[in-house]
């Protein structure tokens, strides 16, 4: 699991990169780079239960990987590393369909906090099967549902969610699921 104290870029008053402290970024709610990732299988999404050790949304379902890009590191291989590291997927090929901006409150272990995340989203086709190996620290389930399962389950019980996950398929569905055979859905 990356410490929660690890330097994150995030934007300055500026709006230039600087380095601050994950936790710091989140208590303050600063605006700051992000990457998300959601692979698809037919008429599914890959989704991820985060692990009960994170230090913030502990145990709420999520999309199938997001994170912050390392300092330098760009968009796509910062998708690629994280999705390899917490699920053992490698050499899937992404295609990057957007960015999104969003602020939301989120639960923390100790206290509430805050995303405000300027995001490149990335799609990626999975054929079958698709092998995964789950870091305990970071994933603690995960499973495929259908785009219409799972605004079902969001409407029914949203708090089991993140706040990112209920925000892109409000707002941003069309994006994200928009060329893939899930499209019908949307």
């Amino acid at each position: 699991m990356e410490p929660i104290d690890l330097p994150i870029p995030a934007f300055g008053p500026d709006g230039v990169l600087v380095p601050v402290g994950k936790l710091a970024v989140h208590r303050q709610g600063l605006r700051h780079p992000a990457v998300s990732v959601f692979v698809l299988r037919g008429q599914e999404i890959l989704i991820q239960q985060r692990a009960a050790g994170k230090y913030h949304t502990p145990g709420l379902w999520a999309n199938t990987c997001c994170t912050h890009p390392n300092w330098g590191e760009s968009s796509a291989d910062c998708a690629e590393r994280r999705l390899g590291q917490e699920l053992g997927i490698s050499g899937l090929a992404l295609r990057h369909v957007g960015q999104v901006e969003y602020r939301a409150d989120v639960p923390g272990v100790r206290e509430p906090l805050i995303e405000h995340e300027v995001v490149e989203v990335f799609v990626g086709e999975a054929g079958w099967p698709l092998d995964l190996e789950l870091d305990p620290d970071e994933v603690q389930a995960v499973r495929w549902v259908s785009l219409d399962v799972l605004r079902t389950e969001i409407a029914a019980k949203p708090e089991a969610f993140t706040p990112w996950l209920r925000i892109y398929l409000e707002k941003h569905a069309a994006m994200i699921f928009g060329n893939s055979e899930i499209a019908g859905s949307v």
